[in-house]
C-alpha cells in the first residue's frame, strides 16, 4: 500500500502542466523588469508567441526570451526587432525553450542561426503538510541587503558536486536581479546563530516558484538547503499553492537535494543562444547552491 502511495503522489507533467508553469516563469520576468524600470532608461518587456521577450540590463538574467511554445511560433518581423534591440545593447538573445512545446518553436530559432548552448531542468512536486524547519525564518525587512549580500556571495563559489554551471554573472548584477525579484517571500537559515544561506520563493497562480536559494561555503553539506526546501514547501502550502517548482542544473548537488524532497524532473529547457556567448538563464536565481 505505501509503494502504491507513493507512485499516486508523484507529479506528471503533461502539456498543460508546463504550459501552466511557463506561464508563472513569464509572470515572474515581466514583475522583475518592472522591479527595476526605476533604474533603467531602456529595455522593455514584451508578449512574444504566448511567452515573453525581455531586455533589462546587457548582464541581467532577465535578458532572455522565454516561456514561449505554448501560444503559436513569433514571426520573424517581432523577432527582427527584438534581436536589434538586444545588439544595440551588446547583449546576445537567449531563449529558454520548454521540450514540452511546440516543436515548430525550436526549429524556428535554429533555422535562425540559434545554438543549443546548455540546459536547465524544472522539478515539482504536489505540496501537502511538512513541517516548517526550526533553523529557518523569514528575512525581516532590515535584513534585506544582508540577505542579498550572502545569496550573491554564496552563489559566486561554485559548487565542485554534478555538471558546472553555465552562468556567470557579475556580482553587483546579481544583486540587482535579486532586489528586483518581485512579490517573494525571503527565508534565512541560521546555523551557530550565523547565517548561513538564503532563500525564496513567489506563488503565482497556484504555483510555488523557488527562487534565489544559495549556502555560504562554510556551512555546505550540513542540511541547509533541505531546511529551505522544507520551509519552504511548508510556506507555499500554507500560502494555498497545489504545486512547488524549481530549477537547477542538471546532474547538479540542487537537483539531487530536490529529488531527496519528493521533486520529480517534470521537464528540461533548451538554452539556444544568438550572438556573444551568453551566461544569464533564470536559473541564475533560482537554481540551489547546497
Amino acid at each position: 500500500m505505501g509503494g502504491d502511495r507513493l507512485f499516486c503522489d508523484r507529479l506528471f507533467c503533461d502539456t498543460a502542466l508546463a504550459a501552466r508553469i511557463e506561464r508563472a516563469e513569464a509572470r515572474l520576468i515581466a514583475s522583475c523588469h518592472e522591479a527595476g524600470r526605476a533604474r533603467r532608461t531602456a529595455g522593455f518587456a514584451r508578449p512574444l508567441a504566448g511567452g515573453i521577450a525581455s531586455l533589462a540590463e546587457a548582464d541581467s538574467p532577465f535578458t532572455k526570451i522565454a516561456a514561449l511554445g505554448f501560444g503559436g511560433v513569433p514571426s520573424a518581423t517581432e523577432l527582427d526587432e527584438i534581436e536589434q534591440s538586444f545588439a544595440e545593447l551588446g547583449a546576445p538573445v537567449q531563449v529558454e525553450l520548454c521540450q514540452l512545446a511546440d516543436s515548430a518553436v525550436g526549429l524556428f530559432f535554429t533555422e535562425r542561426g540559434y545554438r543549443l548552448e546548455s540546459f536547465e531542468n524544472v522539478l515539482g512536486r504536489r505540496l501537502g503538510d511538512t513541517d516548517f524547519p526550526e533553523d529557518v525564518r523569514l528575512c525581516r525587512d532590515d535584513e534585506l541587503e544582508r540577505w542579498l549580500a550572502m545569496v550573491a556571495d554564496a552563489s559566486a563559489v561554485a559548487d565542485t558536486e554534478g555538471l558546472p554551471s553555465h552562468d556567470d554573472f557579475p556580482r553587483e548584477a546579481l544583486v540587482r536581479a535579486l532586489r528586483d525579484m518581485a512579490g517573494v517571500r525571503r527565508y534565512v537559515a541560521v546555523r551557530d546563530g550565523e547565517f548561513a544561506g538564503g532563500a525564496s520563493f513567489r506563488a503565482t497562480d497556484g504555483i510555488a516558484q523557488f527562487t534565489g536559494a544559495a549556502t555560504l561555503p562554510a556551512h555546505r553539506r550540513r542540511g541547509v538547503q533541505t531546511a529551505l526546501l522544507r520551509a519552504r514547501l511548508a510556506a507555499a502550502a500554507e500560502a494555498g499553492c497545489d504545486v512547488a517548482v524549481v530549477t537547477t542544473q542538471p546532474g547538479s548537488k540542487s537537483h539531487q537535494n530536490a529529488q531527496r524532497q519528493g521533486f520529480d524532473l517534470l521537464y528540461t529547457r533548451a538554452i539556444l543562444v544568438k550572438g556573444t556567448s551568453a551566461t544569464s538563464s533564470s536559473g541564475a536565481v533560482s537554481r540551489q547552491a547546497s
